[in-house]
């Protein structure tokens, strides 16, 4: 059975503390094989949270690359991923996509539809994130993100016009307990576990998340 949140509810996770977002950066690198960077974070100025990027207008506060060269940053090394929280231990935590795993955007309220779906029809998950911008990310095998129009297409959907987004190679995604400024941390709707440590297909969610975008308009 995959460990999910029921409806919207949030899960408890660490606050976005330096010991917590380094140890949980080193633990997706070394148990998960996940290339982790770290990114921009949050800090306090005239009694308010702001990104340190310094943009006061910042549509991801906390939560985006702090570097352009943050693909060449990214590191499957726990070492190395230790290493650079040490540096800057407030840095949320970053995920590459198009590596180790690619990532099926949706709204949140198909995402909950498209997993109540997945579970009666008994379908093999891999973790999935919810953000606080009220999206969820599905962890796919990579190459989702060459497959997901066609696919799409051959179900009777158009493409631009479901709410769906494949994040392969040059995306990323912020993985918990990342904050976005005021607005909450992001949290895991379904948890990486031992079993779901194998990613499925995209072939394998597509339909029911196409259906879910496609129900949600």
């Amino acid at each position: 059975m995959t460990e999910t949140i029921p409806g919207t509810e949030a899960t408890q996770i660490p606050q976005q503390r330096g010991a917590s977002l380094l140890e949980t950066a080193v633990r997706y690198a070394e148990e998960r094989h996940w290339d982790v960077f770290p990114g921009t974070w949050l800090e306090a100025a005239d009694g308010e949270q702001r990104c340190s990027c310094g943009d006061p207008a910042c549509a991801a506060p906390g939560a985006h690359p702090a570097r352009e060269d943050w693909a060449t940053q990214a590191t499957g090394s726990a070492t190395v991923a230790r290493r650079m929280w040490q540096k800057q231990p407030a840095a949320s935590i970053l995920l590459p996509t198009g590596r180790t795993f690619d990532a099926i955007d949706v709204p949140e309220t198909a995402g909950f539809l498209a997993l109540a779906r997945m579970e009666r029809m008994e379908l093999t998950l891999g973790p999935v994130t919810l953000t606080p911008d009220r999206r969820m990310r599905f962890f796919v095998l990579p190459g989702a993100a060459a497959k997901v129009p066609e696919l799409v297409r051959k179900l009777g959907w158009v493409p631009r016009l479901l709410d769906l987004t494949a994040l392969g190679e040059g995306a990323y995604v912020a993985a918990p307990p990342t904050r976005y400024g005021t607005r909450g941390a992001v949290q895991w709707a379904c948890r990486p576990t031992p079993a779901n440590r194998w990613l499925p297909d995209v072939e394998e969610l597509v339909s029911p998340l196409a259906y879910a975008c496609g129900r949600d308009r």
